[in-house]
């Protein structure tokens, strides 16, 4: 049987992580919860947890509606539970890193600083295959359509499992019961929203998030879950490219003679 960590950055009591779970559960796959203890929203695939006396806190939780699934809340990001689920650090090994929903959309190269997206990345260089989900609520949202984006995550669960291992894909939903479909995209330039400087003082800045005024890049993943499609996006982690070194004398010498 598929073994599925499930796991986010809005926290372990937060509605999406439930949805994900419950449909999880019911599509067959053995999982099981671990997910940080409060908001870690931006945490990238940071690594940095609260220690103390070099270990980190792992409290067990039952989660409603959840009540045989192991679950647990780790007082560290999203990135540091998938590295130490590949450790076994909550039983064997996982074959899945199902991160999600998210309360918001990840969308565009900005997805570099998301806890979701981080997760599925830290799963898929450990060995795993990873899914970073995620729901496009908008600034002010008057419902929440978690189930249609567990579901949707669900349909591309064959997909994943038939691709090769450390497979990563970025999933995005409209806030919606229904959707126009599936729709692979590229990732837009930046993303949706932005952060903004909305204070600063001697000691201290405050900063605030607000939509981008601009029209999204067509084809890419905001503009076509801003269509109305289920967007899907491939991504690598860390990847080496080309940096020409023409004109440095000592190339491939390092150091005095």
């Amino acid at each position: 049987m598929t073994r599925a960590l499930i796991t986010n950055d809005d926290g372990i009591d937060a509605p999406g992580l439930a949805a994900l779970a419950q449909a999880a559960r019911t599509a067959g796959l053995e999982i099981v919860i671990a997910a940080p203890v409060r908001q870690s929203s931006g945490a990238g695939a940071s690594i940095i947890a609260a220690e103390e006396d070099g270990r980190v806190r792992v409290d067990t939780r039952t989660l409603p509606g959840l009540e045989e699934v192991p679950a647990y809340a780790v007082h560290g990001g999203p990135g540091l539970i998938a590295l130490i689920a590949a450790r076994g650090a909550f039983g064997a090994g996982v074959d899945l890193v199902l991160s999600g929903v998210n309360h918001g959309a990840n969308v565009g190269r900005a997805i570099l600083h998301s806890g979701t997206v981080g997760a599925a990345l830290t799963g898929g260089l450990n060995g795993a295959r990873g899914m970073a989900v995620s729901l496009d609520v908008g600034m002010h949202p008057e419902e929440f359509h978690w189930d249609a984006a567990a579901a949707a995550a669900l349909r591309l669960l064959p997909g994943l499992e038939a691709a090769p291992e450390r497979t990563v894909i970025n999933v995005n939903v409209p806030n919606s019961a229904t959707t126009r479909g599936f729709s692979e995209a590229s990732l837009a330039p930046f993303g949706i929203v932005q952060t903004t400087m909305a204070e600063a003082e001697e000691h201290y800045i405050r900063l605030a998030v607000e939509e981008l005024p601009n029209t999204p890049e067509e084809g890419s993943d905001a503009a076509l879950l801003a269509d109305g499609w289920v967007t899907v996006t491939g991504i690598d982690a860390i990847m080496s490219r080309p940096f020409a070194l023409e004109g440095l004398s000592d190339v491939g010498r390092i150091g005095a003679d």
